[in-house]
């Protein structure tokens, strides 16, 4: 499998021709911002459903604004062009869908402003994030997560990323699967590009979204389900290191990582040192939604092939 297409200047090309000078500002400067969008396949109803599109576009023209973007396509436009391409590339598997804005001028110098905004949009078949998804072994990183004055932690700032290139290669060349990054103040901020949630007595907490964390959409999915569907009390609240050492479980949530169990921080075990029954239940749930399989959801599920 492989990407065939992308959204370039304005109109879906074959991805050999979408591409950019050496030139450009964002590739010197990291002056662009992004999104990750996940399309499931559902086998039974022959349909790709693009989880939460309108959520994700939202998030994209809000990180956007926040490096002073004026982007020339509406969020609707965005939304129809991710669909677009999706149908053009009409793959039956499951598909992550990179959305990307950058500042396209070819000047050097730091600055925002006065220049030219592009918008590029491609998708490929992808699986999972980390290859441990059932039990992940994780360190405390000792990197801290960037902070929401130097760089805004909750947009997707792409220059931001290299924080997390160096927080999740630590942690790779450590022998671990992936990390959890601190806050300034030393409290539990998130994963190299993941949300948290822990267990602690049959609540679900998690740092709330003035830890630096990237105020993620799967991560509010997991709020909702967890306290419409399960009837798991939901917190909001710091998380100290070692709060991850004694409590009952703990997981990732996010687009990419989707819901993946950590069974293991700093070689120490989470629980029982497996997927705990919660952990479980919510990863079961959230499949069976974003593929489309639930019903009172499935406002969040964007159809992509007209069967009609």
């Amino acid at each position: 499998m492989q990407t065939n297409y992308a959204f370039f200047q304005g109109q879906i090309v074959p991805i050999e021709q979408a591409k950019v000078s050496v030139m450009t500002h964002a590739l010197h400067y990291g002056t662009a911002c992004f999104g990750g969008i996940r399309a499931y396949w559902n086998e039974q109803q022959e349909q790709l459903y693009i989880f939460r599109l309108e959520d994700h576009i939202k998030r994209f023209l809000s990180s956007a604004s926040l490096l002073l973007m004026n982007l020339p396509y509406s969020a609707e436009q965005l939304r129809a062009a991710v669909v677009e391409l999706l149908r053009c590339e009409g793959q039956r598997n499951d598909m992550y869908v990179r959305p990307l804005a950058y500042k396209a001028d070819h000047k050097i110098g730091v600055l925002l402003h006065d220049m030219i905004d592009e918008v590029t949009i491609f998708a490929t078949p992808f699986g999972r994030y980390v290859a441990n998804e059932e039990g992940a072994s994780v360190c405390v990183s000792s990197w801290r997560r960037v902070d929401d004055n130097a760089i805004p932690a909750r947009g997707k700032i792409a220059g931001a990323y290299v924080n997390s290139s160096l927080v999740k290669s630590e942690a790779l060349m450590d022998g671990y699967d992936e990390a959890i990054v601190l806050d300034e103040y030393g409290h539990a901020s998130e994963g190299s590009a993941a949300n948290i949630f822990m267990v602690r007595d049959g609540q679900l907490i998690t740092p709330p979204v003035s830890a630096n964390i990237l105020e993620g959409i799967t991560r509010r999915t997991v709020m909702e389900l967890a306290a419409a569907d399960l009837g798991i009390r939901v917190e909001e609240r710091e998380i100290d290191r070692t709060e991850l050492y004694v409590c009952d479980e703990l997981f990732f949530c996010g687009t990419g990582v989707q819901v993946a169990s950590i069974t293991a921080v700093d070689r120490r075990p989470v629980g029982a040192g497996v997927m705990g029954p919660i952990t479980n239940a919510i990863r079961n749930l959230y499949f069976d939604v974003v593929r489309g399989n639930v019903e009172r959801y499935r406002s969040w599920n964007t159809p992509v092939f007209d069967h009609a």
